[in-house]
This record gives C-alpha cells, sequence and structure tokens, in this order.
C-alpha cells in the first residue's frame, strides 16, 4: 500500500524485490498515529516498530499542519490528542472514510475524561458471573466551594480515609495527581472540581487490564498501602501522591499473593466477563481495579 510518497525508499526497494521474486506478499497494514511527544517516545519503540514491520504493519506519523483527508490513505487512525478541534477533525474524517478504524471514536472516550462517568460505565454493567463481588467504591462530586466539602462529606455518610483526584482527566500531570485523606476538614485545602471516593484496601496492589478488540493484558502495579484503624484514629491530614500506578511501579515481578497475582485474579475474570460486551464502546483501552 502506497503513502502519497511517505513510504521510505527501504518499503520501496523490498516491494521491488517482492514484485522480481514473484511471490505475492499479504497486503501492508497502515497505521497512521497522532501521539503528544511524551506518548510517541513510550508507544513507539524500536521494538514494536521491528515487530510490527515483520508482521506488515508500517506506522506513519499524521501531519497535524495539513488536513487528515489529504494524508493515508489509512487502515487505522491511532490518536491521543485532546481538544475539541481535535475531536471535531478526528469526527469528520470518520464521516467520510467509514472503511478506516479509529482508535478510539471521540464518542466512546468521551466520557473517560470524567472520572465520574468513568466509573459509572462499570457499575452499570452486569459482573454478576464474576468470581467475587465488584463494586465501584462510593463517591461523591465536589464542583466548587472547598470550605463546604468537610459538611458535604458528612451529609454523604462516605467513610474516612478518602480518595481525592481531579474530576477532569485530560493527560497532564495535575490530572493524575491523588490525595489521600485522613480527616474530612483537611478536604477544604483542596481545589474543586473534584472526585471524593471511599478508600478500600487492596494489599498495595492495583490492576491495570488493557484491551485490543478481545485481548486482554493484565499487568499489576504497586499502589497505596494499606491503612489501619490505628493509624486513622491518629492521622490529621491530606497527603499529596504525585503519581500512583505508573510504568515504573511495575509489581509484575513482586512476590504477591497467589490470589491476586495471576491471570485468573478476580480483575482478569472480571473483564473477561466484559469482553463483547457493547456497553462499554471501548476498541482499545485500559481498566483499572483494585
Amino acid at each position: 500500500m502506497r503513502l502519497n510518497g511517505e513510504i521510505s525508499h527501504k518499503e520501496d526497494e523490498e516491494d521491488e524485490e517482492e514484485k522480481q521474486s514473484g511471490v505475492l506478499q499479504p497486503e501492508r497494514l497502515v497505521v497512521g498515529y497522532a501521539l503528544t511527544s511524551k506518548k510517541k517516545k513510550s508507544f513507539l519503540q524500536p521494538k514494536l516498530e521491528i515487530l510490527a514491520r515483520n508482521k506488515g504493519i508500517s506506522f506513519v506519523a499524521i501531519d497535524q499542519n495539513r488536513p487528515l483527508s489529504d494524508q493515508g490513505p489509512f487502515d487505522v487512525v491511532l490518536h491521543k490528542l485532546s481538544g475539541m478541534e481535535w475531536c471535531k477533525i478526528i469526527e469528520d474524517y470518520r464521516q467520510k472514510h467509514p472503511e478506516v478504524t479509529i482508535l478510539d471514536p471521540p464518542d466512546a472516550i468521551k466520557h473517560l475524561h470524567n472520572r465520574q462517568s468513568m466509573l459509572q460505565d462499570v457499575a452499570d454493567l452486569n459482573l454478576s458471573d464474576c468470581n467475587g463481588k465488584v463494586r465501584v467504591p462510593r463517591q461523591m462530586v465536589i464542583t466548587k466551594d472547598s470550605l463546604s466539602i468537610p459538611d458535604q462529606v458528612f451529609e454523604a455518610g462516605l467513610k474516612l480515609p478518602l480518595v481525592a483526584k481531579p474530576l477532569v482527566v485530560d493527560g497532564s500531570a495535575k490530572s493524575h495527581e491523588l490525595f489521600l485523606a485522613y480527616d474530612r476538614f483537611s478536604l477544604s485545602e483542596l481545589e474543586p472540581p473534584m472526585l471524593l471516593q471511599e478508600f478500600v484496601n487492596h494489599g498495595g496492589v492495583l490492576f491495570k487490564i488493557y484491551i485490543i478488540g478481545e485481548t486482554i493484558k493484565v499487568v499489576r502495579r504497586f499502589s497505596l498501602p494499606n491503612v489501619s484503624k490505628r493509624e486513622l484514629a491518629k492521622v490529621v491530614s491530606v497527603f499529596r501522591f504525585p503519581r500512583v500506578s505508573s510504568a515504573a511501579a511495575s509489581a509484575d515481578d513482586a512476590d504477591l499473593d497467589p490470589g491476586i497475582a495471576g491471570e485468573n485474579s478476580l480483575p482478569a475474570l472480571c473483564w473477561k466477563g466484559l469482553q463483547g460486551n457493547s456497553a462499554i464502546g471501548w476498541a482499545f483501552g485500559c481498566l483499572t481495579l483494585i
């Protein structure tokens, strides 16, 4: 498949060799990508590009300064950009090129930018077939007025400690900040809008479950440690954690309780129960379970 001059000379030479050999090669799959510089650096590793090339997949950078419809042709568009303008560009392209797979369509991911709606999707699914109990921790949204947070928490009946997270997820470092509050009065120090959620002891480990179509990959990450009743009674404050469960916090090689360590753990089994459920609406995504 040609890319209007964007294929390298090396690939042109390979195509010519294939023609001369008389061997019919499978058509290449062309993936156009639009990623932030940070995401491009972490995602497009040389090892991945070599593996993709061996499987007939080409990655081509999308030029954001040119109309998207003038580029390609693409079989897949993989994007990790935000903003109303970009979403409109992708949606227009999707309407004009229904034959191209978009990972993921704006409509399928917009609810992931809000932590409240993100978790509601999981709560609305029927996970009764899982080998255990699956639920979303009790939570509430604070949109304004920091000074009223202690009273709102009391009226909602949320139990301490509480996890506080920015309501909007936009990929920035700030949106990944997390606070753990041992008393409700310290919450008035935080800045709305934010999501308050009851903290659940989970052995200091959480699961990130990645999905592409029907394929799942479970990875383990170190998380916040359990909070004891004695600690809760003694500590009065709110603590900030800049980034929890990043790739650097991998627990894949840690010696963990067998009940939470394997592919057949509760989180993995529950995610298998989600496969094929159109309600979640993702072709490519990630879910975190504890």
